[in-house]
């Protein structure tokens, strides 16, 4: 096998916090009492105190500092390595962004602070929504939503407040087959039915497909472009018009907007809503490594809709915060993830207009030349040898082997890098979904590439030690589908109270 990174490496195990503590032992020291001591029970109702003294590990400060630094290094992070996850986008958050984020104005201002004491946070929020209105060409945008299926949520509330007005919200909403996940569950969390739109056998979708199941009936139309097979919808301005002719709205899934910036704005050619992934296209860190932020940009028609309160400019130059005249009201609470916003702020300041831009071509340049790499041994189903952010592979050609895509992902464990997102978009059969984004440098793309067709001789020569796969990490191969069906949530107990370990 040849080198890749963390391929071999001290792995720590480590015990529960509780199985360290040993009585007496503390991580602090505290001054004596300063203020006259108070009788608890004198001024907390009975039914608050405690009978029993808290069971709270005891333990010395190193002994802390090393179990939850050892556990650090159970996870796997960007910033370890390659996060080849396809759809989510898991890219490089730049520094800056977290250095942004901890000024004390921004991260000690309360939420509850007085709207003429948070006019630099305020400002802020005006000058993001400001930005994303340019960068995708929407009317309006709310950043109160949490995170990009969140965001879903709310602009198709909005689409049903607004048809709602016009006389009649419709029944169904069609949805394409390479669709998110998110989007069949927004469409019956908002009280409609899905209606799937299949694709074409060249991975796109057809206009004619849309204009045969278009009708008054149908409120709008759900779909991501770039699509889940990492591909441009070339068809999106007509199928926008032939929503538009039957008077539904098109709402755009903005996950994969960071093929597109400054290429093609979704307002432009159509999309009457979308949402934006704060923690995907602008760098923010997501899932184990911080919160997200699904702002919702929508189109004049839906602005009045949208959730409040929201900021905005006043003639004298200070800035407040107002509720839409038809909002459909709070979806979160305050004003949504401010952290996530500056770091999305800082990072759209730092790279400007060309910047942003570049981000996309060399995103779209990266995913290429990686499926190039591996072109001539995995099945690309799609695309006729392009792509646009992301490579969606398959199995296909190792099938003969016995190999599975789990086993390429596990294979890629071994050898130091993130598995890519597997078995998605589901009109691909074993499919490997691989984006690089633009923040991985040649040299890493072709390590990735080289461990994919190293994986794929291992699986000519010896695909039983493929099966095993991983075997260089602190925990071999799990048995994932009895976990997902049969999770165990709760340590068994022994008669003396204390969990087993097994």
């Amino acid at each position: 096998m040849s080198k890749y990174p963390g391929v071999s490496s001290i792995g720590f195990n480590e015990s529960l916090i509780f199985d360290r503590s040993r009585d007496g032992r503390s991580a602090a020291s505290l001054p004596g009492l300063d203020v006259p001591a108070v009788d608890v029970a004198s001024v907390l109702p009975e039914s608050l105190l405690r009978t029993d003294a808290a069971q709270l590990p005891e333990l010395s400060e190193p002994e802390v500092t090393r179990h939850f630094t050892r556990l650090s290094t159970w996870n796997f992070s960007v910033d370890h390595g390659f996060y080849p996850l396809g759809s989510c986008t898991m890219k490089y958050n730049p520094k800056v962004n977290e250095w942004a984020a901890r000024l004390e104005g921004f991260a000690a201002l309360h939420p509850y602070t007085p709207v003429d004491l948070s006019q630099g946070a305020i400002q802020l929020m005006v000058e993001l929504e400001a930005a994303l209105c340019e960068i995708s060409g929407m009317h309006a945008v709310s950043l109160q939503p949490a995170a990009g299926a969140h965001g879903e949520l709310t602009a198709m509330m909005a689409v049903r407040a607004a048809l709602t007005k016009r006389g009649n919200p419709r029944k169904k909403v069609l949805i394409p087959d390479t669709a998110h996940g998110t989007n069949p569950a927004t469409v019956t969390l908002n009280g409609y039915v899905t209606e799937s739109v299949a694709s074409s056998e060249d991975g796109y979708l057809s206009a004619d497909a849309v204009r045969k199941k278009m009708n008054g009936d149908v409120a709008a139309l759900m779909l991501t472009n770039p699509n889940t097979l990492g591909l441009f919808e070339k068809n999106i301005t007509e199928i926008c018009k032939i929503v538009h002719e039957q008077g539904g709205f098109v709402f755009g899934d903005g996950a994969n907007l960071n093929a597109i910036m400054g290429k093609a704005r979704p307002g432009d050619y159509g999309i009457d809503a979308m949402q934006f992934n704060l923690h995907k296209t602008f760098s923010t860190p997501h899932g184990g490594g911080g919160p997200g932020s699904g702002p919702v940009g929508v189109c004049a028609e839906l602005a009045p809709f949208l959730p409040g309160p929201r900021p905005v400019r006043n003639d004298d130059g200070t800035f407040d915060l107002i509720t839409p005249s038809e909002s459909i009201g709070r979806v979160r609470s305050f004003y949504g993830n401010f952290g996530v916003m500056v770091k999305a702020y800082a990072y759209i300041r730092e790279l400007g207009a060309r910047g942003l831009t570049q981000v996309s071509e060399t995103a779209v340049l990266n995913a290429n030349y990686l499926l190039k790499l591996i072109a001539d041994v995995y099945h690309i189903p799609y695309g006729n040898g392009k792509c646009m952010h992301e490579v969606v592979a398959s199995d296909k050609h190792l099938a003969p082997t016995g190999v599975s895509t789990l086993d390429v992902a596990k294979g890629l464990v071994d050898r130091g890098f993130h598995p890519p997102t597997v078995y998605f978009p589901l009109v691909v059969k074993g499919a490997l979904m691989c984006e690089p984004t633009e923040t991985e440098s040649k040299d890493t793309i072709e390590e990735f590439a080289n461990a994919l067709l190293e994986i794929a001789e291992q699986a000519r020569i010896d695909p039983d030690a493929l099966h095993r796969a991983p075997v260089n990490t602190r925990i071999s191969r799990l048995d994932e589908a009895t976990a997902a069906r049969k999770p165990i949530l709760v340590a068994p107990i022994e008669a003396n109270g204390t969990a087993v370990n097994d």
